[in-house]
């Protein structure tokens, strides 16, 4: 039997804007989210996607501190990571947007599927601390708070769930993982109700070890940093943030309708992409026969895009064997030129993204792009926003180890 999977709330505390309405501007408009940062006293990270308004720098959560009108209770600070505070404020956004009253969580049918590579900063002070001070002086909250499955534990024991619980990583497939097994847990009829969440720190601890493996941007101009599929690309941009969604099982006024997905996996590399993007394209071809989706109809792709030499070029060319060979053109844009990189956090987030632009029918421009890499011939890469009349679009992630995921999304 078909089920009908809506999305009917979205959250956001992004460095595109911390709420809807910041962040549709922000594409409308196409303004970066991006600032010079200065990390450590010789960084190596020069730029990056920040939330704004967001101090939570310190390893003591009672010193963090929030944009006007947002409150983090102290007792539940004590065991969040800094994306936790992000997801909180993201999850809270959605409910409402959604019109879900907090009794109606505890029911069951409502599950909660996290993304996270859990924080570097948190685990790092929690073992220092044991390591200076021996571990009958360790920091009791210490794992809740930095292990990989921090946000499941945080959210599910706040909101009370009692339905699905689970966490996902997949480096930068993780957002994309958790949302299509959310959708799988609607559609099988396991659960009436999904809230997905995917976050991610940004410090110097979650973005030094990408510096080390020459993947991260020498740009140390914000507004150009990040420029997918550009020829003079360098690298990426690291960002945190968070974004919730809220999925139902049939709904009278969703934002949008996740229709399926697929997801392929390259096995060629540990941290390289196949380099004629063969997963990624046997990801999109198993997520438009999932969601009986022809791909004369995918009105807007949102790319992976990275701004990474090797990443972008070998999407692009899946593109093409994707559609420009098969005689379609549909609008494509990576986002990532104004977020930036938020690792986990990128495939939840530009899935979002996709259920704005068919709410808005608008087309998300490509910013930063003056003269596209060869790999990207007969692909159309709109410069600016768009409006634009279409019914579904396409979101696609990859991430390290070849994890490949397409999401198909359609209009309301």
């Amino acid at each position: 039997m078909s089920v009908d999977v809506h999305i009917t709330g979205l959250g956001w505390a992004t460095c595109i804007g911390v709420g809807r309405a910041a962040v549709l501007e922000s594409l409308r408009s196409g303004t970066t989210g991006i600032r010079r940062v200065a990390l450590s006293p010789e960084p190596p990270v020069k730029v990056a996607g920040m939330v704004d308004g967001f101090d939570v720098s310190s390893a003591n959560p009672n010193a963090w501190e929030f944009p006007e009108g947002i409150e983090i209770e102290r007792p539940l600070r004590n065991t969040l990571s800094p994306h936790g505070a992000y997801a909180l404020v993201a999850v809270r956004e959605a409910l409402a947007e959604a019109g879900v009253e907090a009794a109606s969580l505890a029911d069951g049918r409502t599950g909660l599927y996290c993304a996270s590579g859990g924080s570097p900063r948190m685990l790092h002070h929690t073992l220092g601390k044991s390591e200076r001070n021996g571990w009958r002086r360790g920091d009791p909250s210490g794992v809740v708070r930095s292990v990989a499955g921090t946000l499941n534990f945080n959210l599910a024991a706040h909101f009370g769930i009692r339905g699905a619980s689970c966490g996902f990583v997949s480096a930068c497939s993780s957002g994309s993982h958790a949302l299509g097994f959310a959708y799988d847990e609607i559609a099988l009829g396991r659960q009436d109700r999904m809230i997905v969440v995917a976050a991610e720190d940004c410090n110097a601890e979650s973005a030094f070890p990408f510096a080390a493996m020459r993947a991260l941007t020498s740009s140390d101009n914000p507004a150009i940093a990040s420029r997918p599929f550009d020829a003079a690309r360098d690298g990426f941009v690291p960002a945190g943030g968070a974004v919730a969604m809220i999925l139902e099982r049939g709904a009278a006024s969703p934002v949008a309708q996740l229709c399926g997905w697929g997801q392929a996996c390259d096995g060629y590399s540990v941290a390289a992409p196949q380099p004629e993007g063969e997963g990624l394209s046997h990801a999109m071809e198993n997520a438009l026969q999932a969601s009986g989706v022809s791909r004369r109809e995918i009105g807007y792709v949102n790319a992976h895009g990275t701004s990474t030499v090797a990443g972008d070029r070998a999407e692009a060319l899946a593109l093409r064997r994707v559609f420009s060979e098969q005689g379609f053109s549909p609008a494509i844009s990576s986002t990532k030129a104004l977020t930036g990189h938020g690792l986990s956090l990128s495939g939840l987030l530009e899935a979002a993204v996709c259920a704005l632009a068919l709410q808005e029918q608008m087309i998300p421009g490509n910013s930063n792009l003056e003269i596209p890499d060869p790999a990207c011939e007969g692909l159309n890469f709109p410069r600016e926003t768009l409006a634009h009349q279409f019914t579904y679009a396409m979101n696609n992630s990859s991430g390290f180890g070849g994890s490949n995921v397409c999401h198909i999304l359609q209009s309301s």
